[in-house]
């Protein structure tokens, strides 16, 4: 009985993440996207980590960024460069289920950044974007992946 007032005691003395995982939050750290930089997947086609000192809190969640101009372009238009359906895998939503996307796995279409849970998932709504990106607004209100 001990060891479980013990194990509440350690839980709520925990630090607590900035958010729950929208925008693919690392949990232990707090940072959207694992800590890539969300413009750099706009500008340098890639994830990129980005660095403490460049770091902006939006939508309670901790952004970081690899340089100033990066910081500065989010800052002036975060819908833009911050993951679309919040970072929640398209293709999952449309199937009707939430699955955070993977930052390192991701797709730019129509200007938006989108998230997947894995490659098949990427591959599948790669293949009909359109269909399967109108099914995943359907859902993400529902299930709370829309802004």
């Amino acid at each position: 009985m001990a060891w479980l007032a013990l194990a509440s005691l350690l839980v709520l003395a925990a630090p607590q993440p900035a958010a729950a995982l929208d925008f693919a939050t690392d949990p232990v750290s707090g940072y959207a996207l694992g800590g890539n930089d969300p413009v750099a997947y706009f500008v340098d086609r890639k994830p990129r980590r980005g660095q403490q000192e460049h770091e902006l809190r939006w939508r309670d969640t901790i952004w970081m960024f690899v340089n100033e101009g990066n910081r500065a372009a989010f800052e002036k238009a975060p819908r833009i460069y911050a993951p679309h359906l919040k970072g929640c895998d398209p293709t999952a939503l449309a199937g009707g289920f939430v699955t955070i996307g993977n930052p390192s796995i991701f797709a730019l279409h129509d200007g938006r950044l989108l998230l997947f849970h894995s490659e098949i998932n990427r591959f599948l709504f790669l293949a009909d974007p359109q269909t399967l990106l109108e099914g995943a607004h359907d859902s993400a209100e529902r299930l709370g992946c829309a802004r």
